[in-house]
């Protein structure tokens, strides 16, 4: 049958029961009862007898004579009711105007079914909200991946796997931020609309503000040069759980929003950072996954291991026979040419450097620590102390792809004002991702930053974890309107 031919049936059923004087969509329930706080207590409320009344979906349903025997999912659990004609017009009604989808309250008493079944013996019924529109099949599901995005609630309602997975994401951002607490480092929240976005090389997405009549950039990065003023303010650590916005392109791994941590320690560096988030990885995937080993995109990760150290200079030169901190700008793009490694920008000294980065990467496993990246690469990041051209920056690699990154931070006010000043002139000739100059900070930074590790992770580590594309584990992923595809 046709969906709008069902939907013309369902409106039927939806007038026989304002005929029949009940409500389909009352503002409360009477539910005494979740369906898992049944299941728990089951034992007790059947010798009891006492009446218990819940609440939920009608997931399936079959009559059988004069009984009907409602699957109700309520999000705790599931179970079995049982309705029969003994209940008189109430189990006609039930009969004549229910369906699949709806929302029902059951009053009824604990009993087990001569099958062994544990139900809910029905003594009166109340629709809760009528659905007009079918559910797909529980057993086959939503096939169309277009649309199993497109109506997530569905899929998640219709798929245990897909239900359970994002109750892990809630519990690896608790697992994070869990961590985070234990450690003594307090939450913070920065601004999302900035006057110039700072904190990563990104292409911002732009808004206007009416009340002060100006253009405003949704931020970037979740609040870095900001969560560094509060260093200066005096506050030890910090950290921020939350979204960032990049008008990129999309890729498995890449979305344009989406969930991120940063954080900021006064008086670390680089290489005490580094034991720091081997901790937090290592206590993050055992909190949620209650392991430490991991198949990921091909590679088996176990993040009990030894983590590698790896020389980002060390790596280029091995491969590509340049070294990234001598070779001129047309020595690198050159080398990409003669990698054929595709690139969809124009390409700078700094873009093909990382370009053929990432042609190597595809192939480490991790976990494993990259170092030694060139200065000209990082612009908030300290200076080695061993060599200048280098910046004590960390990334964690895992199954050929960086999920995490961070850094010594630079807080020589002069020296940051030198690096964003060479990514204007960056952006000045076309590379509309590098940082702008931001005056504010650099004027914060003057009255004096304490030496600090700061780091940042995405969600993205999490769909690594999930073994997952990124827009598949996020909750509603942004698409297309229906109209703009047909």
């Amino acid at each position: 049958m046709a969906e709008a031919d069902i939907r013309a049936e369902r409106l039927k059923k939806l007038a026989r029961i304002r005929e029949a004087g009940m409500d389909p969509y009352p503002a409360t329930s009477t539910r005494s009862h979740t369906i898992g706080e049944v299941g728990t207590a089951y034992a007790e409320l059947e010798q009891g007898g006492s009446e218990v009344t819940i609440a939920g979906r009608i997931m399936a349903s079959r009559g059988q004579g004069g009984i009907a025997f409602v699957d109700l999912f309520d999000g705790t659990g599931r179970m079995q009711v049982v309705l029969s004609e003994d209940m008189g017009e109430a189990f006609a009604l039930f009969t004549e105007a229910s369906d699949t989808g709806d929302f029902i309250e059951i009053a009824g008493i604990a009993y087990t079914t001569k099958r062994g079944e544990r139900s809910l013996k029905a003594a009166s019924w109340r629709m809760l909200a009528k659905s007009l529109a079918p559910l797909p099949d529980e057993w086959y599901g939503i096939k169309d991946e277009e649309k199993i995005l497109r109506e997530r609630y569905l899929d998640i309602l219709l798929n245990e796997d897909v239900r359970e997975m994002f109750v892990r994401r809630a519990r690896f951002w608790q697992g994070v931020r869990d961590f985070y607490l234990s450690k003594g480092f307090l939450e913070v929240e920065t601004p999302i609309l900035e006057n110039s976005p700072g904190g990563a090389d990104a292409r911002p997405f732009v808004t206007h503000h009416h009340a002060l009549d100006m253009d405003v950039y949704l931020r970037i990065s979740a609040g870095e040069l900001w969560q560094k003023r509060l260093l200066v303010a005096g506050y030890p650590k910090v950290f921020e759980i939350g979204r960032i916005f990049r008008n990129e392109g999309q890729s498995r791994e890449h979305l344009q929003d989406y969930t991120q941590i940063e954080s900021y320690e006064a008086y670390s560096d680089m290489q005490r950072g580094m034991d720091f988030l081997k901790e937090l990885y290592r206590f993050v995937v055992k909190e949620v996954y209650g392991k430490y080993t991991f198949e990921i995109h091909g590679h088996t990760v176990d993040f009990a291991d030894e983590w590698e150290v790896l020389d980002f200079c060390t790596l280029i030169k091995e491969r590509f026979g340049i070294d990234p901190l001598a070779c001129s700008e047309e020595e690198a793009i050159q080398a990409v040419r003669d990698a054929q490694i595709e690139v969809g920008e124009r390409l700078n000294r700094a873009r093909a450097v990382d370009h053929l980065w990432k042609a190597i990467r595809k192939g480490i496993s991790g976990p494993a620590f990259l170092t030694n990246i060139p200065v000209y690469l990082e612009p908030l990041a300290k200076r080695s102390a061993s060599e200048e051209r280098v910046v004590e920056r960390v990334q964690i690699i895992i199954a050929g792809s960086e999920v995490g990154k961070g850094f010594s931070e630079l807080n020589d006010p002069q020296d940051q004002r030198a690096r964003f000043e060479e990514q204007q002139q960056m952006r000045d000739r076309g590379d509309d991702e590098a940082q702008r100059l931001d005056e504010d900070y650099v004027r914060a930074m003057e009255y004096g930053m304490p030496p600090a590790f700061g780091f940042g992770m995405s969600e993205r580590f999490f769909a690594f974890l999930e073994n997952k594309s990124a827009h598949v584990t996020q909750l509603f992923p942004l698409l297309r309107p229906k109209s703009e595809r047909q």
